[in-house]
């Protein structure tokens, strides 16, 4: 049993414009670049992983050249923010010790954070060294 995904209207002509290309292409003629400018367009309100899945494309292809054209991904999967940033605001404790623990994983390796008390380590110093090149 073959499951199409759900398509909406904007990306249903994109596709039907890398459908005629395909049925009609000699041999094996790269993809036109009016049709990658298109997927670029579709990618950026869509997002990359769905226009990839929809219009059969390297999903790495695609992001490449929506990260060169300057675009952002704007649509998410499963509806989840992007940000790269997350902030972390501590609630003072009314009473009693402090018992946490967070693990951080970036480019230079994976940290976890444990600490009991009432007082919380500097998470911004830990993971700013962390993330930042060596």
């Amino acid at each position: 049993m073959s499951r199409k995904p759900a398509v909406r209207k904007e990306m249903q002509k994109v596709c039907r414009r890398f459908d005629r290309w395909r049925k009609t292409r000699v041999g094996r003629s790269p993809i036109p670049e009016r049709l990658w400018r298109a997927a670029v367009e579709s990618a950026n309100e869509h997002g990359i992983c769905r226009t990839a899945q929809v219009l059969h494309l390297d999903y790495y292809k695609l992001r490449r050249l929506v990260g060169s054209a300057g675009g952002t991904e704007q649509a998410s999967p499963r509806g989840t923010d992007r940000s790269p940033f997350v902030e972390l605001a501590a609630s003072p404790v009314a009473t009693g010790t402090l018992d946490c623990s967070i693990e951080l994983e970036g480019p230079r390796g994976r940290l976890r954070v444990q600490w009991r008390g009432s007082t919380s380590p500097d998470l911004a110093g830990l993971s700013r060294c962390l993330w930042e090149a060596a």
